[in-house]
């Protein structure tokens, strides 16, 4: 469920981390491959966390209507509470998922203040036209099904301060995770039952994260060589960290990476470069990884395996 992509930067940032330590002058003591381990199941905590909170947003209907019918004086609208989205027909092919069930029963989910920011969360929606809107439909379209639940997430959480804030108090890695969060949230939503939560990364990706770690730490010195010829009037000093730890990387797919075409690999660190970097990086880090591609195909250097001609 994790792409590569998204695992390129965990190791990007993996690798950001020794290399200040190593400037700060701290000794290193935890194992830079159980810090990427432990780092991507964090991932997977606030992944879950997440969509356990849209699940409870969305019974919640049901718990305010129970809460407000039971009231000394009760209103007609107390009474009358609408709880249709507490049938949800993709709320609940979330919570039948056998994978989502075993995360639920298998860790600490919800915290303190989970029910009271639900709650919170919950009143926006009601309050919401888009919910308005979803509540007096006569039947149960799937689009609407899909939508109103994504609404949730995108629409009251992302925006929230207080929910950011809540996310933040939880979890130590949102800052670093909360775009590739947005991206597969959105991509499970779209087909909850597809997706195994105990195996966002699996073993095959598990391996790339774990091979491209240890061999752009090991091979910088000698990818460093590569680099620096490229760089003409640049200091190397004064290339943005980032930009440097992104090309190493690159070059290291380009040598020891044999399945991984360099156009991918090229376009990869172009495209994190831009999001993580300056505005400058991505056509910096493209001039400097095909230069260096060019030349490594000169000296027969790069050896990928071609699964069109295999087949």
């Amino acid at each position: 469920m994790i792409s590569r992509r998204n695992i390129r930067v965990k190791v990007m940032q993996e690798l950001y981390a020794l290399q200040s330590r190593e400037v700060d002058g701290v000794q290193e003591k935890a194992n830079p491959v159980e810090a990427l381990k432990k780092s991507l199941d964090l991932t997977t905590d606030l992944f879950v966390y997440l969509l356990y909170f849209i699940t409870e947003v969305a019974r919640y209907a049901e718990k305010d209507a129970k809460l407000r019918a039971s009231r000394n004086l009760p209103s007609f609208a107390d009474k009358n509470v609408n709880t249709r989205i507490a049938g949800n027909e993709l709320l609940w092919r979330i919570l039948e998922n056998e994978s989502f069930k075993k995360e639920i029963a298998g860790k600490t989910i919800a915290f303190e203040d989970t029910e009271d920011m639900t709650r919170k969360i919950y009143l926006d929606l009601a309050s919401s036209e888009n919910y308005k809107h979803y509540i007096l439909a006569e039947s149960r379209d799937k689009k609407a099904e899909k939508d109103i639940i994504v609404f949730i997430f995108t629409n009251l959480m992302l925006p929230n301060e207080s929910f950011v804030q809540h996310i933040e108090e939880h979890f130590a890695n949102w800052d670093d995770d909360a775009e590739m969060i947005d991206q597969l949230m959105m991509s499970y939503l779209q087909r909850p039952g597809s997706y195994n939560l105990q195996q966002m990364v699996g073993e095959e990706k598990w391996k790339f994260a774990k091979d491209l770690l240890v061999t752009a730490f090991n091979k910088r010195a000698y990818t460093l060589e590569l680099i620096k010829p490229k760089l003409k009037n640049w200091d190397s000093d004064r290339i943005a960290a980032l930009d440097m730890i992104l090309m190493q990387m690159g070059v290291c797919e380009f040598l020891y990476f044999e399945t991984i075409p360099p156009k991918v690999t090229i376009n990869e660190y172009i495209d994190i470069a831009k999001e993580y970097s300056t505005q400058q990086s991505g056509q910096f880090i493209n001039g400097i990884l095909d230069s260096i591609h060019k030349d490594l195909v000169a000296e027969n250097k790069i050896h990928k395996i071609d699964f069109k001609q295999k087949a």
